[in-house]
């Protein structure tokens, strides 16, 4: 039997029980999985009408397991980890006060330097196997690629400003302005249909985005969970403004990383051959959600280059949070976005 490390229930009405050191879940008398606590990372819920008993939910505090719950679409609407996890006072006291200063320039331009740095190494990746084979259509990523890192020189540009709300509407056109660039070259190089409108976020019907949701969603809670082991408050971000109720730090920090870990991951399946298949309401059916946890997470677990060694994403991803922790509270001189080589 392999080892259960990131336990993911989908099925309805399931129920998540502790018996013996292992969470169990059941459906009626059925036991469909059991995970050792001793091996478990963390317990992602996208099911409806699942339920935990008290005993599972604090032998999950108790071993730092964090619980995610996140709709069929993708989107996260609740988080459960031990209380005492957000009880540091040092390092968030220091990231409320780097928003006020050049500590807040700083983070914001490099989280969007690796962003799009990153978008423009992945669709480098897909033209260069189109070299000999789609001779034209290499020629048009190679532009594209061109055309986002053209973008790069802009956001050197912000660097004049002292405090990030100042820089904020034209960093967010920027980005907006590479993105564009970016999805144009996914839609010529991924299968994803003639039809297909484009990227779309939340509540997304097509396959394709609906995919891209679902996957981000799982993303966002490896990198919560980071920022709270990190002791950074997950609501005080940097280039996301604030509002009430938005993780603002998670949604800048997944920026690194939302093409390494999911939209390889998406578009590998896609060319293959892979179907994402969708129920009457456009919802991704419990076949397709198990197929892309299980890339998600093999992406998780790929090793990357960082730094001088090769590094499983998921571990880089707490180190990027460890990072952005210490360069705020002045321990570290610099803060640098992961940017993936291929």
């Amino acid at each position: 039997m392999s080892i259960i490390t990131h336990l993911i229930v989908e099925e309805t009405g399931a129920y998540v029980g502790k018996h013996q050191g292992r969470l169990q879940v059941r459906k009626g008398r059925e036991i469909l999985r059991q995970a050792p606590l001793l091996h478990l990372e963390q317990v992602v819920v996208s099911g409806r009408a699942v339920s935990f008993s008290a005993d599972a939910v604090a032998a999950c505090a108790g071993q730092g397991i964090p619980i995610y719950f996140i709709s069929f679409g993708g989107t996260p609407f609740a988080s459960l980890y031990a209380a005492g996890l957000t009880g540091t006072v040092q390092t968030r006291r220091a990231q409320l006060l780097a928003y006020t200063d050049r500590r807040g320039v700083i983070l914001a331009l490099a989280i969007a330097s690796a962003k799009l740095k990153n978008q423009a190494a992945l669709l480098r990746y897909m033209a260069k196997y189109r070299k000999e084979r789609e001779p034209e259509l290499y020629q048009e990523l190679r532009l594209l690629v061109l055309e986002v890192e053209d973008h790069l020189a802009e956001l050197d540009k912000l660097d004049r400003f002292e405090q990030v709300d100042a820089l904020r509407a034209e960093l967010m056109g920027l980005e907006g302005r590479a993105a564009q660039k970016y999805w144009q070259g996914i839609k010529q190089a991924v299968e994803v249909g003639p039809e297909w409108p484009g990227r779309k976020g939340r509540g997304a019907k097509d396959p394709v985005n609906a995919a891209l949701n679902y996957g981000y969603g799982i993303l966002y809670g490896q990198v919560e969970w980071a920022i709270v082991l990190a002791g950074l408050d997950p609501y005080a971000g940097f280039i996301h403004a604030d509002r009430p109720g938005k993780p603002s730090l998670v949604l800048d920090l997944i920026e690194e990383f939302r093409q390494p870990v999911v939209d390889r991951a998406v578009f590998a399946l896609l060319n293959r051959g892979s179907a994402i298949k969708q129920d009457a309401q456009g919802l991704l059916t419990e076949e397709t959600r198990q197929l892309l946890v299980s890339k998600i997470f093999e992406k998780l677990d790929t090793p990357e280059k960082y730094g001088t060694k090769k590094v499983p994403l998921r571990v880089i991803i707490q180190n990027q949070a460890r990072h952005l922790a210490t360069f705020v509270r002045g321990d570290r001189e610099r803060y640098r976005g992961f940017e993936v080589k291929w």
